[in-house]
């Protein structure tokens, strides 16, 4: 089995949460791709990650709304190499940068108003559009 995987001091995901398969590999490679299993697909069990509060789990739930397969497991591949080994650990990265990012709430929008300036400068432009529209215009007849 392998180790947990550590995202903080506080939040790890349990080896026994973690399945661990490795198939073949697509793309270039030549004939070692044909016979060496390297890519790597690792499921893990959202709801067995250890420390996460209930609105960091919340938001791990709709960054890996994508990545969940039927059974609600988060599925990392990586296939970024033709070594397995390191393809197990880039996934494993992988998975602890995904639940990182859950960690840290999103930052507030704060709202902003244009300047004086740039309001005079679309109007201004406004302007000079609805002249050049209004010079096109056919002469009205004045009888």
């Amino acid at each position: 089995m392998s180790d947990a995987i550590v995202v903080t001091a506080t939040v790890r995901v349990p080896p026994s949460a973690v399945t661990v398969q490795a198939v073949r590999a697509s793309g270039p490679g030549g004939q070692n791709v044909n016979k060496v299993a390297t890519k790597i697909d690792l499921r893990v069990d959202l709801g067995a990650v250890e420390g996460l509060s209930d609105t960091a789990r919340a938001r791990l739930q709709v960054l890996a709304r994508h990545r969940l397969d039927a059974a609600g497991q988060l599925m990392m591949t990586s296939q970024a190499t033709r070594n397995q080994a390191r393809n197990l650990e880039d996934a494993r990265v992988k998975v602890a940068d995904l639940i990182r990012a859950a960690l840290s709430p999103p930052r507030r929008r704060v709202k902003t108003a244009p300047t004086a300036g740039a309001d005079r400068r679309r109007l201004a432009g406004k302007k000079r559009r609805s002249d050049v529209k209004r010079r096109r215009e056919r002469p009205a007849d004045d009888d």
